[in-house]
């Protein structure tokens, strides 16, 4: 009979609970912070009510955007050339050193370029911030630093790798999905221990996140239907076919402009330039700012009210107040604007919404390649699930053409995690990620795992006839 590891059963409930706190503590308090950064450069702070800097003036969101970016220029090329670099995640789990205090200054610039207006992600930062205190706790335990310990070194991976996971399921208040970020993307093992580790760290760190931060809706699908329809399975295969493809493109150009990023004394010319650039699109494409949330809920709030007695969907007046659409239309936000969702499918106005999404998904793919490109760090999580939303609400209007029966916001959803799952090659962390965002019925796991299914398949078969 085996005997029992009571050490290794301590300092895996150690991880558990008391480094999943950790870094619970952590991502509420960086949420926080982000919050503060929002408040102080754009005058406003994101919620389910303005998911967006749609009502800050031109000036100020240029402003904040080219100053944010061009104050992290500066101390990122400090931090690159002059001292320690920051590996990334991936090299962490595989035994690269997370610098301390160099981490911390790392993952703090990414919440305040976020804050201030770049188009980029913020779910690297608690990730990152996992990853360096996982290491820590494993030099106080001792885990996989003597040589030739090679089952303590795969336990250190494993501690990282479920850390980081950890950190993305507390900013996001996504246990599942950051488990599977732990499991199918750094571990690429997906083993009942990891599952069962990854899982009770995230939830940990979840729980304490959200009594930090407190519990918000992060995107709003009120307006979506509360069944599945044989339609909409139909609609879930062939949205997730094009999701494939483009999240493919996006993954390669995602890969291309961060092997592209300047790394000498051009960043601190070439970042703020991004910046300036973003500030500018903003002018026409406020939804283009920030890490996709307020591009991703442009999707989710498209409600057209034909098809209200058929699908079910209906839109509430709270809704409606806070649908970027209703930001987009002006103070006046009448039934009557051409660029208002809430109004009967007529062909002129059809022409309009294809032309605002499409206006979005190509500005929002863009700015975000340039703001990588221009050597700012962070991630594109968030983004995928704004082009995918975007390019599902495109097909689902014209969906309806035909099947009435299904709403907008359905395709929207579908079209976000189908995206999500290509660019990221990681259908189980993308299904969980958006379902969990979206605090979508349950029953919506069918629609949304068909799709992220096929956008898995036809995206891993692009990108090997891509490299």
């Amino acid at each position: 009979m085996e005997k029992t590891d009571w050490k290794r059963i301590g300092w895996l409930t150690a991880a558990t609970l008391v480094l999943g706190a950790i870094i619970g503590a952590c991502a509420g308090l960086l949420t926080l912070l982000l919050y503060g950064v929002e408040y102080m450069m754009l005058g406003f702070i994101e919620s389910e009510f303005i998911p967006g800097a749609f009502t800050v003036p031109a000036v100020r969101r240029i402003a904040s955007v080219t100053l944010g970016l061009g104050v992290a220029g500066v101390i990122w090329y400090l931090l690159r050339t002059k001292t320690e670099k920051v590996p990334s995640v991936k090299k962490a789990v595989n035994g690269g050193r997370m610098p301390f205090w160099q981490t911390i200054v790392h993952v703090v610039l990414q919440i305040f370029i976020v804050g201030s207006g770049a188009s980029i992600g913020r779910e690297v930062a608690p990730r990152e911030l996992g990853a360096m205190l996982a290491q820590r706790f494993c030099d106080i335990f001792h885990i996989g630093d003597g040589e030739g310990d090679a089952h303590g070194v795969l336990d250190r991976r494993m501690v990282v790798a479920v850390a980081a996971g950890a950190g993305l399921g507390g900013v996001y208040n996504a246990p599942l999905a950051g488990m599977f970020f732990a499991a199918e993307i750094l571990l690429v093992d997906v083993t009942l221990e990891k599952v069962a580790f990854g899982l009770g760290m995230s939830a940990t760190a979840a729980f304490v996140a959200t009594a930090i931060k407190g519990e918000h809706m992060f995107y709003d699908i009120g307006a979506m239907q509360m069944n599945s329809t044989p339609s909409l399975m139909l609609f879930a295969l062939l949205c997730g076919t094009a999701c494939g493809v483009v999240g493919a493109l996006f993954r390669k150009g995602s890969q291309w402009a961060e092997s592209h990023k300047p790394t000498g004394r051009s960043l601190m010319w070439q970042m703020p330039l991004a910046g300036l650039v973003t500030g500018l699109v903003s002018i026409v494409v406020p939804q283009v700012m920030g890490n996709g949330r307020a591009a991703a809920q442009l999707g989710f709030s498209t409600f057209i009210p034909e098809t209200a007695d058929t699908s079910g969907a209906a839109q509430s007046a709270a809704s409606a107040a806070a649908s970027p659409w209703t930001f987009l239309a002006g103070s006046d936000g009448a039934p009557g604007s051409v660029v208002n969702a809430g109004t009967p499918l007529e062909l002129n106005r059809l022409w309009m919404l294809l032309g605002v999404l499409a206006l979005t998904f190509v500005a929002k793919a863009l700015v975000t390649l340039m703001t990588i490109r221009s050597g700012a760090s962070g991630g594109v999580l968030q983004t995928g699930i704004a082009l995918g939303s975007t390019l599902g609400t495109m097909l689902g209007l014209l969906w309806l053409f035909v099947f009435p029966v299904d709403s907008v916001t359905a395709c929207a959803l579908i079209g976000a995690a189908a995206l999500l799952s290509a660019s990221q090659q990681a259908p189980l962390m993308a299904m969980c990620l958006v379902m969990e965002l979206t605090e979508a019925p349950i029953e919506f796991f069918v629609p949304v795992g068909l799709a992220v299914a096929a956008s898995a398949f036809v995206s891993s078969w692009l990108l090997r006839r891509l490299s």
